[in-house]
């Protein structure tokens, strides 16, 4: 069988190293794998999957037009044209859309091909771009204005940024173009996101879910202690970790939290640039970014707790590596991250609530007992379950 993916970058951050994982397992059992992307470089392991779509040239054009004109997924036209050409002679039997956002497909020439190619095609949202108007994170402003039709967007300043408000016609023409697909089926990697898709215009879609996984190989308790080395010997560590850092990754609660607790307790915030490890405040501890699992593994071991004060989730990863670690976590109320918290192995707070989530830290180690390791449930977090999914998906008659 011939399967062909399409993501915005391949083999680099989450979206990425899903598809490349499912190359591999997809390759041991004997099928043919491309991935298609847009952005960015390929890791040299993953360069026989990958095949470009347009150039930097382009994602910088089609990122000026959707700046000017709110038309993020509608440009790259000519790009798209040259790639479907050779989807043509490629000739896939499934295709699995990702991300299809990021300045470098016109989504309306690609869903016009999928409507009529006979293919197999199979689309995870891995988050809600695809039934909004403008943004894929509108959670963090608690819109609903998806189920009617958008219009007078509150996120028009986040990503995709644009100057001009036309979500309202955005998503009109998502509706047109990813409605009515023969075969399509959806996947999201937790049920709130499922749960979203049914009150928007993808409702009559069929839809699986399918958590996403780690590798359980890299991510396990480790016995290696890297406190005296980070000055952080006799600390209460609070861990949290983000490739990126803004106060829609809950940095100003963060900092806020540190505040308020007293020794031995210790923020530590992981994934920082050099310009934001200058701005922190001194009761806060900033690593910088890490691409290294078995230093995050140790890092994830050693902390006392996770915290994740993110305002908008899917399914977060970073909850599934700690847990697989042993470490407790804490997370905000907010989409997937609930379904992440395993039982008995952490806790939620209402968004934005520090003195909850304060109050939760503090009973917790009441009389320094500390919340102790935890076990979850290891065969839901093995990215092989995740696999297997997909597997059956591909292979159902």
């Amino acid at each position: 069988m011939r399967i062909l993916m399409i993501n915005c970058v391949c083999g680099i951050r989450s979206t990425g190293r899903i598809c490349t994982d499912l190359a591999r397992a997809l390759e041991e059992k004997g099928h043919e794998v491309r991935i298609a992307y847009g952005r960015e470089g390929v890791p040299p392991q993953f360069e026989a999957y990958a095949h470009r779509i347009g150039s930097p040239l382009g994602v910088c054009l089609h990122g000026l037009k959707a700046r000017a004109l709110d038309a993020s997924g509608f440009g790259s036209r000519f790009a798209t044209k040259r790639f479907l050409d050779w989807v043509r002679d490629y000739d896939p039997d499934v295709i699995h859309l990702h991300n299809i956002h990021g300045y470098y497909l016109h989504v309306g020439l690609l869903f016009d091909y999928l409507r009529s190619c006979g293919k197999r095609v199979i689309w995870t949202l891995h988050d809600s771009w695809a039934f909004t108007g403008h943004s894929p994170l509108c959670s963090l402003k608690l819109c609903r204005r998806f189920e009617k039709g958008c219009g007078s967007c509150p996120l028009l300043k986040t990503y995709p940024a644009a100057i001009l408000d036309r979500s309202k016609s955005n998503w009109k023409r998502k509706r047109k173009a990813f409605t009515g697909i023969p075969g399509l089926i959806l996947v999201t990697p937790s049920q709130w996101l499922a749960d979203e898709l049914r009150k928007s215009f993808l409702r009559d879609t069929p839809c699986r879910v399918i958590p996403n996984g780690i590798d359980l190989e890299l991510f396990h308790p480790v016995k290696s202690n890297p406190r005296p080395k980070l000055g952080l010997e006799g600390k209460r560590i609070l861990l949290c970790v983000s490739t990126v850092w803004d106060d829609t990754k809950g940095l100003s609660d963060y900092i806020a939290l540190a505040k308020r607790l007293p020794e031995p307790w210790r923020v530590v915030l992981v994934g920082m640039t050099e310009q934001e490890l200058k701005r922190l405040p001194d009761c806060v501890t900033g690593l910088p970014k890490t691409a290294n699992a078995a230093a995050l593994a140790e890092l994830y071991s050693a902390a006392d707790l996770l915290l994740n004060f993110s305002y908008c989730e899917t399914y977060p990863t970073v909850d599934l590596e700690a847990e697989a670690c042993g470490t407790p976590v804490l997370n905000y109320d907010v989409g997937g991250g609930p379904e992440a918290v395993f039982p008995g192995c952490g806790w939620t707070v209402p968004r934005g609530d520090l003195k909850a989530a304060e109050a939760l830290i503090r009973s917790v180690w009441e009389e320094g007992r500390g919340p102790g390791r935890v076990s979850p449930p290891l065969e839901k977090l093995d990215r092989q379950t995740m696999l297997n999914a997909y597997l059956s998906l591909y292979t159902r008659s």
